[in-house]
């Protein structure tokens, strides 16, 4: 075995987030600092540079990127020297479905593709949705639970208008298909609801969330559960596959009434939840693959990604 060179071992230590302009990728972006990590923080085109730069200039552990998900050698360049990558793609939540779509499935081929020209990269840990897993017509009449065995069906999502769901399903396959024939050591972290401080009902994952919610499929999760995930997936090297990350289901009236609080905070058209309605909708869905994944994970200081 060939000795481990300086640069190795700085490799190992350094790490790309991708997009680090959304609410996930500021938030990992702080937490592998904080865990000892050299941070290389790409955000995408649409993204504020000012935060992360003004924490760059004081912390030597963070680099800044501006990496178009379109411009390969921008990806190539925020990439270099790190050997792993969290990549997390956030759509506006104006844009049209199809379009969306195509955006998001070109930008997750480009970035596996450029990974597998990146010969330090030896992880990947691709942020997908739990709306990627739970939209098919046989949701209701399956006896068995939810889990990351399952996908959404394409035709399904097309025509009920599920645009959320049409991109993360192909961005997400597409990834899969691009990891496996590049021989790439990839993981996706299938998230619900991220319950982040600018939630609003505007937000794409809601498409559906009646339906979600009475099939005992609506779950959320918290930014520092997601984050720890992510985190955990990514440093343990048993990890594999999907894993759907969840803290919460919402399958009561008062847990409804309590998000639809949260996301019309300022509004007096609440919709009309009847507060005799005490009907617990059984959850439907499971997490515990990556529940028992994160039985030991410590979202402390990692002591062994000191600075070289």
């Amino acid at each position: 075995m060939a000795p481990t060179s300086p640069h190795d071992e700085t490799c190992s230590k350094t790490v790309c987030v991708m997009d680090a302009s959304g609410h996930l990728g500021s938030s990992l972006v702080h937490r592998l600092l904080h865990r000892g990590y050299n941070v290389h923080a790409a955000l995408h085109s649409h993204g504020s540079l000012k935060n992360l730069e003004e924490i760059s200039s004081s912390n030597k552990k963070l680099k800044v990127f501006e990496a178009d998900p379109f411009d390969y050698q921008s990806i190539m360049d925020a990439l270099r020297g790190c050997s792993g990558l969290f990549y997390s793609f956030e759509p506006l939540s104006d844009s049209d479905d199809d379009l969306m779509a195509e955006v998001e499935v070109r930008a997750a081929h480009n970035v596996l593709e450029a990974c597998a020209q990146t010969d330090t990269i030896h992880k990947v840990v691709f942020t997908s949705s739990v709306t990627a897993v739970i939209w098919n017509d046989n949701r209701n009449t399956t006896s068995s639970d939810l889990d990351e065995r399952n996908w959404s069906d394409i035709n399904f999502c097309k025509k009920h208008k599920l645009g959320h769901a049409l991109s993360k399903t192909l961005a997400e396959k597409t990834a899969w298909a691009l990891a496996m024939d590049r021989g790439i050591n990839m993981v996706s972290i299938n998230g619900g609801l991220m319950m982040s401080p600018d939630l609003t009902i505007m937000n794409p994952y809601l498409k559906g969330a009646a339906e979600m919610y009475e099939d005992g499929l609506f779950v959320t999760v918290e930014p520092k559960f997601s984050v720890d995930a992510h985190i955990c997936v990514f440093e343990d090297v048993s990890s594999y596959g999907r894993y759907l990350c969840f803290n919460h289901v919402i399958n009561c009236n008062n847990e409804a009434l309590k998000l639809t609080r949260i996301l019309l905070p300022s509004s007096d058209n609440t919709p009309p939840l009847s507060l005799e309605d005490t009907r617990i909708h059984q959850q439907r869905i499971s997490n515990k693959k990556l529940n028992k994944l994160m039985v030991n994970f410590e979202g402390g200081l990692q002591v062994d990604c000191s600075e070289a």
